[in-house]
């Protein structure tokens, strides 16, 4: 029958059990502390008896497959240790229906098959799971059933298995399924028209020990190249390096004809070259500010005289941007943590354009963003190529990667294994230069 819930709480009572994007749990606490907050086994006098709280949370790590010492803090695992002991705590109040939002955002390929294994062993105990996702190929591989949402309705629902791939995407954007197939899945064109002269960026050699060999790179004006590679080959440390956000051994990196120094980010925004991080939340933006202030705080010396920030100038810029990249906000002064995910890399999309940025740095652009904001990011990212930006592109997505990159570079264990253009960029291509360890002119 219908129910209402009055608080989380009552739904968990109830055998309802959420497993967020973002870990909701407690760094400095042990994965046993985590597992069993305010549920901890106590002896006398209240005192919490750490040995029955060990045994306990180690048994329920067992018992969903995982192999983790329970005794370490929370903060010492990686993302994906952290969200399997999430999941474990979601699990272990007695859950009749478990909801995962996006759980594998932030797992690697071998994580995933992990989750999935749990997923198995839920669904076999006879629990229920609603799976989150915009990753479209793992709701093929584990759901049954599937809903669409679209601008906060239900535009489909029904088995998964009898609806086409193209189709599926065709709902979620609210578009012709020959359309889709038309036009591709992504918004990107595909056409984009580097202009001739000296590269926006170049990073000549980059090193730095064990994590980047020997790394070159260069992007011209109007030109977008994808980097390629798996988890941990060393594409965010290429992109932050060129930021100055990552200092490196040898190599060198010079923005518009101009060698940066070492380690200086506010050199790189200064010659013209901007970072949007892979993860917004941690180092992008800044959850407290408003839009507003988000989108000004790179450019204030911009935006002011003999140190004086001028207000209107800020207000002038903002409102010009927030109109440009179409962000969707009550106004310049609400929370940029209220906004919804795609909405919040418009924003820092729109802090690197105020700053006068010549070159993007885009670290996985569209991740854990909805199907239409995700296509909206990606037909600006179009534009801004068009308007003669140049473009790095790091992206986990494949399809994304080869439809919207002139040139794919592809990295492998910090170095750089191959270099893809024209007609060369396929995911095949992609994959076999991973695999191989070398194709095309790299």
């Amino acid at each position: 029958m219908p129910v209402s819930f009055g608080t989380p709480l009552e739904a968990q009572r109830a055998g309802i059990s959420t497993v967020y994007q973002e870990v909701n749990l407690v760094p400095q606490m042990s994965v046993a502390h985590n597992l069993l907050l305010g549920r901890e086994p106590r002896g006398r006098f209240g005192v919490i008896d750490v040995g029955r709280l060990n045994t306990r949370a180690a048994g329920l790590v067992a018992g969903l497959g995982l192999r983790l010492d329970v005794r370490r803090p929370l903060r010492s695992l990686g993302m994906g240790a952290q969200q399997m002991v999430a999941l474990a705590r979601a699990v272990s109040i007695d859950a009749r229906v478990v909801i995962m939002d996006e759980p594998t955002s932030a797992l690697e390929p071998r994580e995933v098959d992990t989750l999935f294994g749990v997923i198995a062993r839920l669904r076999s105990g006879g629990i229920a799971v609603v799976y989150v996702s915009h990753r479209l190929e793992e709701l093929y591989r584990i759901c049954d059933r599937v809903t669409v949402l679209r601008d906060g309705r239900v535009a489909h629902t029904g088995p998964l298995r009898e609806l086409e791939r193209v189709r599926l995407i065709a709902l979620m954007l609210g578009r012709d399924t020959a359309d889709v197939r038309l036009r591709g899945q992504t918004e990107f064109t595909g056409e984009h028209s580097a202009r001739t002269g000296q590269p926006v960026v170049e990073a000549r050699a980059l090193s730095r020990r064990h994590q980047l060999h020997d790394v070159s790179i260069r992007v011209r004006p109007g030109e977008v190249v994808g980097l390629g590679g798996l988890l941990g080959a060393g594409r965010s440390e290429t992109a932050k390096a060129i930021a100055g956000a990552l200092p490196f051994d040898g190599g060198a990196v010079v923005v518009a004809g101009q060698p940066l120094r070492k380690g200086s980010p506010a050199a790189a925004i200064r010659a013209g070259a901007s970072l949007l991080p892979e993860d917004r939340k941690a180092e992008g933006i800044v959850p407290t500010m408003s839009v507003r202030d988000n989108i000004a705080l790179a450019a204030l010396p911009r935006l002011s005289r003999a140190g004086v920030v001028s207000e209107a100038r800020v207000d002038r810029v903002v409102e010009a941007l927030m109109k440009r990249l179409r962000i969707k906000a009550t106004s310049p002064h609400q929370k940029v943590s209220e906004l919804s995910g795609g909405n919040q890399q418009k924003v820092l999309l729109a802090r690197s354009l105020a700053t006068g940025a010549k070159v993007l740095l885009l670290d996985e652009p569209t991740r854990g963003i909805d199907v239409g904001a995700k296509a909206e990011v990606q037909a600006l990212i179009d534009e801004l190529a068009a308007e003669g930006l140049g473009v790095l592109l790091i992206s986990s997505d494949l399809e994304e990667l080869v439809e919207g990159s002139d040139r794919v570079v592809v990295l492998r264990d910090g170095a750089v294994v191959g270099e893809l253009s024209g007609d060369e960029v396929t995911e095949e291509a992609i994959m076999s230069a991973i695999a191989e360890g070398g194709t095309g002119d790299g």
